[in-house]
């Protein structure tokens, strides 16, 4: 390393093109330190009360009372959306069914709503085949996610702030921990909601059907064009609901598919939170022109009422019309002898 030359500050001088000095010394100035008010923070920032405690999660994903990662768990948090997302679903009981059984009835099960959905779009309407899924469940998560769902009603998270602090918007601070097994933790696989999974006294209408094997079909609208396809494909009932033909469909009696049918048993129905055992499953099935025909028919329900109560209000007038009348001339017959008795 080479030794540092020392300058001292009067070499440093300012020269022109022409090596000439110049009388005016570079100074070197240096900066003082002066003394700076801290300016206050947005009033959003401070808060009136302490920061909120720091959140060691995201927000749209919770701790949950079980371990997230494992499948039990995964399966539990999958039943809740598909029974909260599925107003319309069917439960069908089988009996090991084979997997190119279940290829081949899904198969045909779609062909069959693809047609329903050509009529829909004619009819400028969203095609929800896609949606329509035929699946094999467990029946003890099924069962304890369905308690959840139906008895598990979290009410508002208490907060700290009434806005956030460290924000000028007006979002709620919850007022929860980092402990998973915190009380005020009320998503659908919280501490709260597992107990609520396992209080045996808790009984909901579908529990006697949800024992051994079961696979559902869910729809993502109440749609009985769509349920009566489905019965007439996986459980026929004739004249109701008669299965398709040999000739129009020669795929549907394929050893894979019948084999596969005889094992599925319908069980029940749940239609927007209610249980419907068989006949009250076809009765929605059997629902003329769907919900269209439906909507018509509660019209001309109410039309018919309306009609009703207009005319019981015009024969009420009607009779005190009449009553009135008959009243005003009795007492006109009555005065008219003794108006004639005054005039003899």
């Amino acid at each position: 390393m080479p030794p540092r030359i020392h300058i001292r500050p009067r070499a440093l001088r300012l020269r022109t093109s022409c090596s000439t000095p110049v009388s005016r010394v570079a100074v070197a100035s240096y900066a003082s330190v002066a003394h700076v008010k801290p300016t206050p923070a947005p009033a959003f920032e401070r808060g009136d009360r302490p920061a909120a405690p720091i959140v060691l999660y995201p927000s749209t994903q919770p701790p949950s009372h079980k371990r997230p990662e494992e499948r039990k768990t995964q399966l539990h948090r999958q039943y809740q959306s598909l029974l909260k997302s599925s107003p319309l679903m069917l439960i069908f009981q089988h009996n090991n069914v084979k997997a190119v059984e279940w290829m081949s009835i899904r198969r045909e099960l779609a062909i069959a709503l693809r047609k329903i959905d050509a009529e829909r779009v004619a009819a400028d309407q969203e095609p929800i085949v896609d949606q329509v899924k035929l699946q094999v469940i467990q029946t003890n998560i099924f069962a304890s996610a369905l308690k959840v769902v139906e008895f598990f009603n979290p009410s508002e998270l208490p907060t700290d702030h009434s806005t956030d602090p460290r924000t000028p918007t007006t979002a709620r601070v919850p007022l929860t921990g980092n402990k998973v097994d915190d009380e005020r933790f009320t998503h659908g696989l919280s501490r709260h909601a597992y107990e609520i999974a396992n209080n045996r006294k808790l009984k909901h209408d579908l529990e006697p059907l949800l024992s051994g094997p079961l696979a559902v079909v869910t729809f993502p609208s109440v749609s009985p064009q769509h349920l009566k396809t489905v019965l007439s494909i996986l459980s026929p009932m004739a004249p109701e609901f008669p299965a398709p033909k040999r000739k129009t469909n020669p795929d549907y009696y394929e050893p894979a598919v019948q084999s596969g049918l005889q094992k599925l048993m319908l069980l029940g129905a749940r239609v927007e939170g209610k249980i419907f055992d068989i006949e009250g499953t076809k009765w929605v099935g059997s629902i003329p022109g769907g919900i269209d025909g439906l909507r018509a028919s509660l019209v001309q329900m109410l039309q018919g009422i309306g009609g009703s109560l207009t005319s019981a209000l015009e024969g009420a007038s009607r009779s005190l019309y009449f009553t009135v009348e008959s009243r005003r001339m009795d007492m006109e017959e009555k005065e008219k002898p003794k108006e004639e008795e005054k005039k003899e």
